[in-house]
């Protein structure tokens, strides 16, 4: 299933894609928009309130059967920088609200690049890209929706309206069920996974970094972008990444 080879997941995804509705389960293609959304609730499923992106009926059966498996995978994190600054301006309510906005940007980006919103965790969004949904190009597909999230939160330009650093890391992780009974989620966890946080974390305000793994997996033209050799806090080696600001997207469009 998580490298697209399973043909059962196969045969099913075929039959929910010739549904027309957007968006779709990110397993097994059913249709959560209408008018697809009608043949959901025929068959007694819908989105799951554990993970808005996956049905109940894919998160029922990947309860029924935990596991998982080592694959590659490419993660996307995007946080707000000065997060605390924000909402010492701001309203509780106020800060919330643009939490959720910054929520529904992100999650709508990283589904348009075939991603898996994987959390949101306080002022953070985490996005997996997996062969079995985004196909071979799934280094590519985050680093497009990382550039998709700056353009939409106005970090290509001066003043965006939530300001924010993301990195994308390409590399192998343990992708399944993770904990027992109810307290068990779909997740990642991993060297990649920890990876791609701390590089995140080493991000400026609109810049994307993206490491030399990823950037060779998505066959990425690193001409013009800033070269970093990175000491990230707990790894003992240096992890080379390149630098992207969003706004030199921008520049080299206007060109």
């Amino acid at each position: 299933m998580l490298t697209g080879e399973l043909p059962g997941i196969e045969r099913m995804k075929r039959i929910f894609k010739a549904i027309p509705a957007e968006p779709r389960c990110k397993l097994c293609f059913a249709p959560f928009g209408r008018p697809g959304s009608t043949v959901l609730r025929l068959i007694g499923t819908k989105p799951s309130p554990l993970n808005r992106r996956i049905c109940t009926m894919c998160i029922r059966h990947i309860h029924e059967n935990p596991g998982g498996a080592e694959v590659e995978v490419s993660a996307l994190f995007a946080d707000v920088r000065g997060s605390t600054a924000l909402a010492e301006h701001l309203r509780a309510g106020e800060f919330g609200q643009l939490l959720a906005r910054f929520y529904g940007v992100a999650a709508r980006a990283v589904d348009r690049h075939d991603g898996i919103v994987d959390k949101f965790v306080g002022d953070e969004a985490v996005a997996l890209f997996l062969r079995g949904f985004a196909g071979p190009e799934h280094a590519r597909c985050a680093i497009d929706a990382a550039r998709e999230l700056m353009r939409e939160t106005g970090n290509d330009g001066a003043e965006p309206w939530i300001p924010l650093g993301a990195a994308v890391h390409t590399g192998t992780s343990y992708v399944g069920t993770v904990g027992e009974g109810d307290a068990m989620d779909f997740t990642a966890v991993g060297d990649t996974i920890n990876t791609a946080a701390r590089l995140t974390a080493e991000a400026g305000r609109g810049e994307i970094l993206i490491s030399a793994a990823a950037a060779e997996a998505a066959r990425l033209d690193t001409s013009g972008l800033e070269p970093r050799s990175l000491a990230l806090r707990g790894r003992e080696e240096i992890v080379e990444a390149w630098a992207q600001r969003a706004s030199s997207e921008l520049e080299a469009t206007r060109v």
